[in-house]
């Protein structure tokens, strides 16, 4: 049996250029991009999906694969998906953000544990919010939803024909925002218990000064932000949900292939 170059070359190209798309979404997802999860892991799932998605995929028009124009369209392969993994990453480093605000607000930021997916120091309470995102995420199929749009990528972004232009990378930037607000929002309530707490304790201090409020009020805090942090859990997959559905939402937008 006998293969001809040019077929050897179109298939090279034609399984090379969506698997760079595909690992770089892999390399940014949520839960696969993590330091615990092996690399040859993650190699071989990235190229388990490309052999599935290959006979749905046009064939690339290359004349040459090392050249480089080819370069050039790895390149642009690596940002697409990476770009659309870093939207879920955003998404879930919102849940990381307010539980280090409620950490410091309530005395417990000095407790620190290493973030598995990013290699540094987090609070605890930002940790245990990260590890809820993270079951949500799958328990929710959002796995299932990341790769839903790669393939639907490659209907938006031919290879060799489109890419993102720069109003959509804007807007990909513009979309961090909503972290901060999403994060501030779901700590808020905690936030306001704690700050009545901590004025209850200044009108104790000043009707009785005899009384050494504040040498037990920094203990007192800790265990009122541990009630605290557990009587609004219950808000916490509503938030989930909202942020999802936003991140879902940008996703469709910059792929524009999307009707719900």
């Amino acid at each position: 049996m006998e293969f001809a170059a040019s077929s050897i070359t179109q298939f090279m190209a034609d399984m090379l250029l969506p698997f760079m798309r595909i690992s770089g979404m892999f390399a940014a997802m949520v839960g696969v991009s993590a330091k615990t999860v092996p690399a040859p892991i993650r190699a071989l799932l990235t190229l388990f999906l490309t052999l599935v998605i290959i006979p749905v995929v046009p064939p690339v028009n290359l004349v040459e694969v090392f050249s480089v124009s080819t370069f050039v369209l790895v390149i642009q392969q690596l940002i697409i998906g990476v770009a659309i993994g870093f939207i879920s990453v955003m998404m879930l480093n919102t849940f990381v953000l307010a539980g280090q605000v409620i950490a410091m607000q309530t005395g417990l930021g000095f407790a620190s544990i290493v973030d598995p997916v990013n290699g540094i120091n987090v609070p605890a309470v930002g940790q245990f919010y990260l590890i809820l995102a993270t079951l949500l995420f799958w328990t929710l199929d959002g796995h299932l939803a990341m790769i839903k749009m790669i393939v639907m990528s490659f209907q938006a972004f031919p290879i060799g024909e489109a890419w993102f232009t720069a109003e959509q990378f804007k807007e990909i930037a513009h979309w961090g925002g909503w972290m901060f607000v999403a994060a501030v929002t779901l700590s808020l309530a905690p936030i306001v218990s704690l700050l009545i707490v901590n004025l209850s304790f200044g009108i104790m201090t000043k009707a009785a000064p005899q009384l050494n409020i504040f040498s037990i009020g920094f203990a007192i805090a800790q265990i009122m932000g541990l009630v605290i942090i557990w009587l609004t859990l219950d808000n916490f997959t509503y938030h989930f949900e909202i942020q999802w559905q936003r991140a879902q939402l940008l996703m469709c937008n910059l792929l524009q292939v999307c009707n719900n």
